[in-house]
């Protein structure tokens, strides 16, 4: 069975996740930097790293394994993932594939060089109820594809 990984410390979707998760039994392990509360549920459990930059990240990309699903909005962090055959997708459902990555990543270079040099400000969108539609159905998809080995 997959195994559910967060990159926790501001994922947005949560709640949808633990749904998701009872619905087909699967296991989920939030990695944050902070305590956060989590249900009583023996199948969720939080693992708790150190505040050193990217610590959950590492922790997340060490632990996944081919199948395993990967909820993160971390581009760097997310390829490494589909590199060892994890699943990945970001908050807001969209679904990271080798085909997708390095436009992700490439796009995120070019926003990063923009806001460097003041050509750019603000940040992503706000997360709204369209976007958490969109997660429950992605996370949904790639349940039944991690499922099938896919």
């Amino acid at each position: 069975m997959p195994h559910i990984y967060v990159d926790a410390d501001a994922c947005p979707v949560k709640e949808e996740i633990y749904r998701v998760a009872k619905r087909y039994l699967l296991s989920v392990s939030l990695v944050a930097n902070s305590w956060m509360n989590t249900p009583d549920d023996e199948n969720i459990q939080l693992v708790k790293v150190g505040q050193g930059f990217d610590e959950a990240d590492e922790w997340i990309i060490d632990q996944a394994q081919p199948h395993d699903i990967v909820i993160t909005t971390d581009i760097p962090m997310a390829s490494e993932c589909l590199n060892k055959g994890a699943h990945v997708i970001n908050p807001k459902g969209r679904i990271f594939s080798h085909e997708s990555i390095g436009d992700a990543l490439a796009s995120r270079e070019v926003s990063s060089q923009l806001r460097e040099h003041g050509l750019m400000s603000g940040g992503p969108a706000p997360f709204g109820p369209k976007d958490r539609s969109q997660f429950l159905q992605s996370l949904d998809a790639t349940i039944h594809a991690a499922k099938r080995g896919g």
